[in-house]
C-alpha cells in the first residue's frame, strides 16, 4: 500500500486519494498496519497526502471544473481526517487499541472464510476424515489457531446432526500447513486444489462459491487465473462424468407396481385479473414504518417463474407458471442504521467505509429472522423474509424481463456489481458502476423493478424465507419452499457478482449460518385482508 513516487496530480490516475475517509486510519495514510509502520512513515505519508490536497485548493474556486466536482468532499474534510489519522497512530495507547480492532476483524473475516469451505464439505451430510484435514490446512493458511476451527467444526457439525469418520488431528494439520507455507508452496498447488473442488462434489458454482475457490486456491499458491481454470476444468469433469452417467443403458430390474397414491385436491388456480390488482392498490396504500422502512405494494399476479436463457443454471429449469398474492416489499435492503436499531452490537461488525446507508451484511439467515420478529412486535405488523418466488415476482413483474429494470445491461447505471472498480478475477472492466463495495441504498434509481424497488439486482444477495428445492415445472399458487435444509436462497446478486447473477431468475443458496460482506436482506410486510 506503498504512496506512489511522485503522487500522481490527476486524481483519475490515483485511486488511494479517496482512502481519506476510510474507518481504518492507516488505511486514511496508505499504510499497512501489518506492516508495523514507524512513527516516521507514518508523519512522512501524512505529509505528502497533505501537500497533494493543498495543491487540489485552488478548485474550489472552479465549482464547473471536473477535477472540483470529483473532489469537493474531499477537500474540506480530507485535511482534518489525516491529521486525526496521523494524532491516533502516533498515540501508543490509540495505536494499540486500533490494532487490536483490525486483528480482531480479520480475525471474523477469517472465520467467515473458513465457514464458506466448511459449508460447502458438509453439503454432502457427512464429513471425511481427508475433508476435515483439509479444512484444517486452509483455515491454518488464513491464520487460524487449531482450536477455534476443531471448535467451529464441532458445533456445525451438532447443528446439522451430521456424522464425521475418524477425527482429523487440526494440530497435526496446521504443523503440516505451516511447513507448506513457510516453504512458500504447496507439493503440487494445483492437483491439491483439484483434489478440495472434488471434495465438494458441486455440479454448478454460483460467484460468491467461485470465489471463496479463488481464495482458496490463492492460499494453496494458485494464481486467480489458475485456480479460475482449474474451476472451469472441474466443471466440465462434472459435466462429462453426468452426460456419460445419462447416456450408459440402465440395468434391468424387475419390480412389482407399488399401490397407486391416493391423489391429492389441489387448489384452484388463482389468476388475478387487472381490475382486482386495482383494488389492492386502493385497499393497500404503500407506507413507510417508524423505523424509517418505505414498503412499497406488489399486487397480486402470475408470471413465469425460471428462465431458459442459456446463461441460466440447470437450477432454473423447468420454467413454472406461479400465481401470487399481494404482499408489501421494502424499497430497498435493510440498511446498517435500521438493523443496528435491533441489534446495536452490529456496528463493531460494518465494513470500512460503510455508512449508515449501506446495506446491513454480515448477517444470517437467522439474524434476518429475528430482525423481522422484532420488527412485527414493535409495529404490530406480520413482517417476514420473502419467499423465494415472492422475490423473483417483485423483481420481474409480469413480462418475464430478464433485469428488474428490462432486458439489456446497459452501462453500470442500473446495479452495483463487479466491474472495474473490484479487484476480481472476474470482473467486467469495460463498466464503471462507481463503487468499490457495497453501495448506499438507493443509489441505482434506474435499476428500479416493476413495482419500484431497488437494489434488487447487484449490492448484496438477499437472504430468502425457504431453503433450495427444484422447480415442479407444473402451475402453483404462491409456493413455498422447505422452511428447513442444509441450502438457504439468497437472490440477487451482490457487487462481487457477474452480470450474469444479477438476473432477476438467477438463484443461489448458502449455509443458513453463512456470514460474509456481501449478504444482507429485505423486508416482506404481510397484507392484512
Amino acid at each position: 500500500m506503498a504512496l506512489p513516487d511522485p503522487l500522481p496530480d490527476n486524481p483519475m490516475r490515483w485511486e488511494g486519494w479517496k482512502l481519506y475517509a476510510s474507518a481504518n486510519p492507516y488505511e486514511r495514510l496508505c499504510l499497512d498496519y501489518a506492516a508495523n509502520p514507524s512513527a516516521a512513515l507514518i508523519e512522512a505519508n501524512c505529509r505528502q497526502l497533505l501537500r497533494w490536497w493543498q495543491k487540489k485548493l485552488p478548485l474550489k474556486n472552479q465549482p464547473s471544473n471536473p477535477l472540483a466536482q470529483l473532489l469537493r468532499s474531499g477537500m474540506d474534510e480530507a485535511p482534518a481526517k489525516l491529521a486525526e489519522a496521523r494524532t491516533l497512530l502516533l498515540d501508543p495507547e490509540s495505536r494499540s487499541g486500533i490494532d487490536a480492532e483490525l486483528l480482531a476483524a480479520e480475525k471474523t473475516a477469517a472465520l467467515a472464510e473458513f465457514q464458506k469451505f466448511l459449508s460447502f464439505v458438509l453439503t454432502t451430510g457427512a464429513l471425511e476424515h481427508a475433508e476435515e484435514e483439509n479444512l484444517y490446512s486452509v483455515g491454518a493458511n488464513l491464520g487460524l489457531e487449531a482450536a477455534e476451527m476443531k471448535a467451529l467444526v464441532d458445533q456445525e457439525l451438532v447443528r446439522w446432526g451430521i456424522l464425521r469418520t475418524v477425527a482429523a488431528e487440526p494440530a497435526a494439520a496446521v504443523t503440516a500447513a505451516s511447513s507448506a507455507a513457510a516453504a512458500g508452496r504447496a507439493a503440487d498447488p494445483s492437483a491439491e486444489f483439484l483434489r478440495m473442488l472434488r471434495l465438494s462434489e458441486l455440479d454448478e458454482v454460483t460467484d460468491d462459491q467461485r470465489d471463496a475457490f479463488c481464495n482458496m486456491g490463492e492460499a494453496l499458491g494458485l494464481t486467480g487465473g489458475e485456480a479460475e481454470d482449474l474451476i472451469d476444468a472441474y466443471l466440465e469433469e462434472r459435466m462429462a462424468a453426468s452426460c456419460a452417467s445419462a447416456a450408459a443403458p440402465a440395468p434391468a430390474v424387475v419390480k412389482t407396481a407399488p399401490p397407486l397414491p391416493r391423489p391429492r385436491p389441489e387448489p384452484a388456480p388463482f389468476r388475478p385479473s387487472p381490475v382486482q390488482r386495482a383494488e389492492e392498490k386502493r385497499a393497500f396504500p404503500n407506507f413507510t414504518s417508524p423505523l424509517g422502512i418505505p414498503f412499497l405494494l406488489v399486487p397480486s399476479g402470475s408470471f413465469q417463474m425460471g428462465s431458459e436463457d442459456p446463461e441460466a443454471a440447470p437450477n432454473e429449469a423447468p420454467v413454472t407458471p406461479t400465481n401470487i398474492s399481494a404482499f408489501y416489499l421494502s424499497r430497498w435492503p435493510i440498511t446498517n442504521a435500521q438493523y443496528e436499531q435491533f441489534d446495536p452490537s452490529h456496528r463493531s461488525k460494518r465494513v470500512p467505509g460503510a455508512g449508515d446507508n449501506h446495506p446491513v451484511v454480515y448477517v444470517s439467515q437467522a439474524d434476518a429472522v429475528r430482525f423481522c420478529a422484532w420488527l412485527g412486535e414493535h409495529e404490530r405488523r406480520k413482517y417476514r423474509l420473502p419467499a423465494e418466488a415472492e422475490w423473483e415476482y417483485a423483481a420481474r413483474g409480469l413480462d418475464g424481463r430478464k433485469f428488474p429494470w428490462g432486458n439489456r445491461l446497459d452501462n453500470g447505471d442500473r446495479a452495483n456489481f463487479a466491474d472495474s472498480n473490484k479487484a476480481l478475477p472476474w470482473a467486467d472492466a469495460s463498466i464503471d458502476c462507481g463503487f468499490a463495495a457495497t453501495s448506499p441504498v438507493g443509489s441505482f434509481p434506474r435499476g428500479a423493478s416493476p413495482f419500484g424497488m431497488e437494489d434488487m439486482a447487484g449490492n448484496v444477495w438477499e437472504w430468502c424465507l425457504d431453503c433450495f428445492a427444484p422447480y415442479p415445472g407444473r402451475e402453483r399458487t404462491n409456493p413455498r419452499g422447505p422452511l428447513n435444509g442444509l441450502r438457504q436462497m439468497q437472490r440477487g446478486g451482490s457487487w462481487k457478482s457477474r452480470s450474469a447473477s444479477l438476473r432477476a431468475s438467477a438463484r443461489a443458496s448458502n449455509s443458513p449460518a453463512y456470514l460474509a460482506n456481501d449478504v444482507g436482506f429485505r423486508v416482506l410486510c404481510e397484507c392484512e385482508k
